[in-house]
């Protein structure tokens, strides 16, 4: 089902689908009515068929992944790789069907967190990667809820920004290619996407410190 009115409002129109929408690097504009708060989940997309198969594959990957000798598994490096690239395939397949749903946007970060989760638990495990930077990086996320509740608390909202947002590739390659074996160009890129990490958790904390500390609307009037 294509993204639809909610409320009964007349739909947003239609922006044209450029390349660089379509990969997710042009996120200008609202959010798909769909897919906002009060819509129906609407399970049934293909874009959710994507990310069932994502969530239903990661107990897999740990099971393979943790039964293995040291961690370094052909199979378990793959299950990753397409758990982590299939994010990319439902938001390319929603964009080109317009198939956005509720279900899908509530989805898909969860399933991210878990992969992250467990990249995290079988890294850890098999010492694939620094111990210290593995923490450095749950440490990061644990503080990253604080911060998001604490803004929500305060009526702010933390958009995402493009350093948390890139931070996310090397980070899931830093797992990805500890697993097979190529464990210097790993750390590399666990050392890249922390740097990146880090540095957005400064940006939100300095965009939420000013959206707390700036006057509102209503109280300038």
């Amino acid at each position: 089902m294509a993204d639809a009115p909610v409320g009964g409002e007349p739909p947003p129109p239609r922006r044209r689908l450029t390349v660089r929408r379509l990969v997710g690097l042009d996120r200008s504009g609202p959010a798909p009515s769909a897919t906002v708060a009060g819509a129906p989940l609407n399970p049934w997309t293909l874009p959710n068929a994507i990310g069932f198969v994502r969530l239903a594959l990661i107990p897999v990957f740990l099971i393979v992944a943790l039964s293995s000798h040291d961690g370094r598994d052909a199979l378990a490096a793959t299950l990753f790789g397409v758990i982590g690239w299939g994010d990319y395939a439902d938001g390319i397949t929603a964009r080109i069907t317009r198939q956005y749903s509720r279900l899908g946007a509530l989805m898909d970060p969860v399933t991210d967190r878990l992969l992250v989760i467990s990249g995290v638990g079988v890294s850890w495990h098999f010492e694939l990667l620094p111990r210290w930077a593995i923490a450095v990086l749950v440490a990061r996320e644990v503080a990253m809820l604080g911060i998001a509740r604490y803004g929500l608390s305060h009526g702010v909202d933390l958009a995402i920004n493009w350093p948390g947002r890139i931070a996310v590739a090397p980070v899931m390659g830093s797992f990805f290619f500890a697993m097979c074996g190529l464990g210097g160009f790993a750390k590399v890129l666990l050392y890249i996407g922390l740097a990146l990490a880090l540095t957005a958790t400064v940006l939100y904390l300095r965009s939420g410190i000013r959206a707390i500390h700036s006057p509102s609307p209503s109280s300038s009037t």
